[in-house]
């Protein structure tokens, strides 16, 4: 193994005279990898340590027996011109030279006894589907589509700027948009999904609504899945040519053209604060590297209980870490992931996205599963690239505790890779049973825990996506970007930045990095700067690089 790249000597406090401020960020996810870009925008000089040898952090994939398994998006946002998410990929060069899968049906949700209930994104045609599975329902179901139909007529502005520096128009704008639709959003928003799905009388219904998002999100009200599948009808929710890590390596490459520089295998040990200012960072091997600003761009606990020693916090960051984080339905919770590589092609006429909701002695038999479901998404479907010629991939996933995978591991790992083997028998003998014969095409089945997620990424206790929406954690995590302005008091020279300081999702992280750019460059008195990426080179899958094994011992390949 070659030695990690640091780029440049930064073991120098001092910056050469008249140069550019020198800013280090902790992490290569996205977030970072969009403070990285915004900041060279800027005209600061920065660089990346990350400690895995991929960019992504939990936007990643990895490779198995030719196999590509795509472990993050399901659906992203922005992927519609003329939108502001979509303005952020396009600075970020996220979408360079990519296709954009687009698809009619957004999820499908079967109960245990065949029954099928299919989410089309179009209102008119999921309100004639609705009412032919349901009619007693017609009164919900109309209300629901009517919802949609305003929802999908509305354009409505992604927020560029945080709100502390958004000027006179901008606010104008904002208000011109939300104003005329204040009272819909509001009672969506205020309407409890579980509580709406509750007015239905056929059963099937009442316990699909909640999974229209392929598992049911704890507290979610009804704005949020109009919002997405009004997106998914106006073009603004498919799936990037390349994936997950595809959109990671775009994103990349748009941050090392613009200068930025990225240290692999580089793991920030400490975070070094003299006189009550962070100026840089040591990391594992002993090397210590200087600059004017330091933005930790990762897992939030780790950033503050061990790269800051513990020593600062914030009355938001001590509600967020120290109270609310266990508090259930604040974190999204960790997902156990089984990609399934097949012989051949997948089952023709069926969705690219199913939820299967299991009856009681099946959800048991689920290893550390918290809703008694199974989601099946025929990959294969989503884009080229993600099996060898003449064969498939399916992910199946569900929502799981991360304590019993984790005390596990640490117990007895001959356990903890036998209950890995439970997913995959369980999953075999599922499909098997729900597509007759693709059990005997199966040839590899790889299995990820909420502990394979942690190890891999940093993100604590498995969760992808860090503090949710709707939750209790919304409105610190809020405070914390736009009244904190994502800073800890008393700890000058440092900021944080991506999931974990905001909320989670892949929008929301890249643009918690513009906004750290944009907070960061108002403190230096320098303007910031942002404008799209010319790159119109047409994706291909070379562009991913070499990949890793990742956890070896997953593999379920029969002998």
């Amino acid at each position: 193994m070659t030695a990690p790249d640091r780029g440049p000597d930064w073991s120098d406090r001092r910056r050469a005279d008249g140069g550019p401020p020198r800013v280090i960020v902790i992490g290569a996810g996205i977030g970072g990898l969009a403070t990285g870009c915004y900041a060279q925008m800027s005209g600061l000089e920065t660089r990346i340590f990350e400690k895995h040898v991929l960019p992504g952090g939990c936007c990643t994939a990895w490779s198995r027996h030719g196999y590509l398994f795509d472990y993050c998006i399901d659906w992203l946002i922005g992927t519609a011109e003329g939108t502001g998410a979509h303005q952020v990929w396009r600075e970020l060069g996220a979408l360079d030279g990519k296709t954009v899968t687009r698809f009619d049906v957004f999820n499908r949700v079967v109960d245990e006894h065949g029954r099928a209930v299919t989410f089309f994104a179009d209102p008119d045609r999921l309100e004639h589907h609705l009412l032919a599975l349901a009619p007693g329902d017609a009164r919900p179901i109309r209300s629901f589509c009517r919802d949609l139909r305003r929802f999908a007529a509305l354009d409505l502005p992604w927020e560029l700027t945080p709100p502390p520096l958004r000027g006179p128009a901008e606010r104008l704008r904002t208000l011109r948009a939300v104003l005329p639709a204040f009272r819909l959003f509001w009672r969506t928003a205020t309407t409890p999904m579980r509580g709406f799905a509750d007015r239905f009388q056929d059963p099937l219904l009442r316990r699909a609504l909640p999974n229209v998002f392929l598992q049911e999100p704890a507290g979610f009200p009804l704005l949020p899945y109009l919002y997405t599948l009004a997106a998914a009808h106006n073009g603004n929710a498919g799936f990037p040519q390349g994936g997950s890590l595809g959109l990671a390596r775009s994103v990349e490459e748009r941050y090392t053209s613009l200068g930025g520089v990225i240290g692999y295998r580089c793991r920030v040990d400490r975070i070094l604060v003299e006189g009550g200012r962070a100026v840089g960072v040591r990391l594992r091997d002993g090397t210590e590297h200087y600059a004017d600003h330091v933005v930790a761009a990762c897992d939030g606990p780790t950033v503050l209980d061990r790269l800051l020693d513990g020593r600062w916090s914030s009355p938001t960051t001590d509600r967020l870490y120290g109270e609310l984080i266990d508090r259930p339905g604040n974190l999204y919770p960790a997902v156990v992931s089984a990609f399934v590589g097949v012989r051949g092609g997948l089952p023709e006429g069926e969705p690219h996205s199913t939820t299967y909701l299991l009856g009681p002695e099946q959800g048991a038999r689920l290893p550390g599963s918290l809703q008694h479901s199974l989601v099946v998404q025929l990959r294969s479907a989503y884009a080229e690239g993600f099996a060898p010629a003449g064969r498939s991939v399916l992910h199946c996933t569900y929502f799981s505790d991360h304590r019993s995978w984790k005390e596990l591991r640490v117990r007895d790992r001959r356990a903890y890779r036998a209950r890995k083997q439970e997913v995959a028998s369980f999953v075999r003998e599922f499909l098997d049973r729900t597509y007759p014969g693709l059990g005997r095409r199966i040839e590899l089945v790889d299995v990820a825990s909420p502990v394979t997620t942690e190890r891999f990424t940093g993100n604590t206790r498995g969760s992808i996506l860090a503090w949710q929406a709707f939750s209790e954690a919304e409105d610190a995590a809020n405070r914390l970007v736009n009244r904190d302005r994502m800073r800890l008091p008393g700890l000058r020279g440092f900021s944080m930045a991506g999931q974990w300081a905001g909320l989670g999702g892949l929008i929301r992280a890249a643009t918690s990095g513009r906004y750290a750019a944009q907070y960061l460059c108002r403190e230096l008195g320098r303007p910031f700067r942002a404008w799209p990426s010319d790159n119109q080179e047409p994706w291909h899958a070379g562009k991913l690089g070499r990949l890793p094994q990742l956890d070896r011992v997953t593999t379920g390949v029969p002998e």
